[in-house]
């Protein structure tokens, strides 16, 4: 049974995403506070964090970071700052879905059973992939990537974003493919959210990020990988 712990501060909002989500079988764990929330987090291991930027005791950016160093767990933000500037802020800092309230627990609840679901099909495909000569490894079996031996730390989101890439070598794959593949057919972001993920991939795999070796930029069509094995 996946576990899901809810951070939010609106008690009818709270009470209506964990009933939606227990429903679909979920173990759902709730707080109102920020640091409630952490308390819960610091003792169990949770699949999913649901999360709340506009809390009264913390900032919800602020636990992001907090879990993003210690967990590589998936993260939805829940907000009603609906900018482009605030969106890609928080993909910065680690978050890997962004919803906009208003919202309905249905969407919610489509948004979770679709990330399982794609957890599900990636286990089912368990192999290593080494490339230039084992400077970069891809582990799909631990959802690992090292680096010259060095396990690098990715959120979830980045690595099924560098298992897609890796997997169609030399393939140029749009944004709305890799929205497709990775965030399923019912995200409604923009296609800058890619955009900020590739970024945030490339700080952690590239020795010249201006220079990437293994994701290339293709001119207005999109990305490719091009890590010779």
């Amino acid at each position: 049974m996946n576990k899901i712990l809810l951070i939010e501060d609106e008690p009818s909002v709270l009470e209506a995403i964990s009933a939606y989500l227990e429903k679909e079988g979920y173990e759902v764990y709730t707080a109102e506070r920020g640091y409630q929330g952490l308390e819960y987090f610091n003792k169990i291991d949770f699949d999913l964090i649901i999360l709340d930027l506009m809390l009264p005791d913390i900032s919800g950016e602020e636990i992001c970071k907090i879990i993003r160093k210690e967990s590589s767990a998936y993260i939805f933000m829940l907000t009603a700052k609906s900018s482009l500037e605030e969106r890609i802020k928080g993909l910065e800092i680690g978050a890997d879905e962004y919803l906009v309230k208003p919202f309905s627990p249905r969407e919610i609840v489509a948004r979770v059973n679709a990330l399982f679901r794609r957890i599900k099909d990636d286990n089912q495909n368990d192999n290593i992939s080494e490339f230039n000569n084992g400077s970069l490894v891809i582990d799909r079996d631990k959802r690992e990537v090292k680096v010259k031996g060095e396990l690098i730390p990715f959120t979830p989101i980045e690595f099924d974003i560098l298992d897609v890439l890796s997997s169609n070598i030399g393939i140029v794959l749009s944004r709305d493919v890799l929205i497709e593949r990775v965030l399923g057919d019912d995200f409604e972001g923009v296609d800058r959210t890619i955009d900020v993920h590739i970024k945030n991939i490339r700080k952690k795999i590239e020795e010249d990020t201006k220079n990437p070796q293994y994701i290339l930029t293709v001119f207005k069509l999109g990305y490719k990988f091009g890590g010779g094995e």
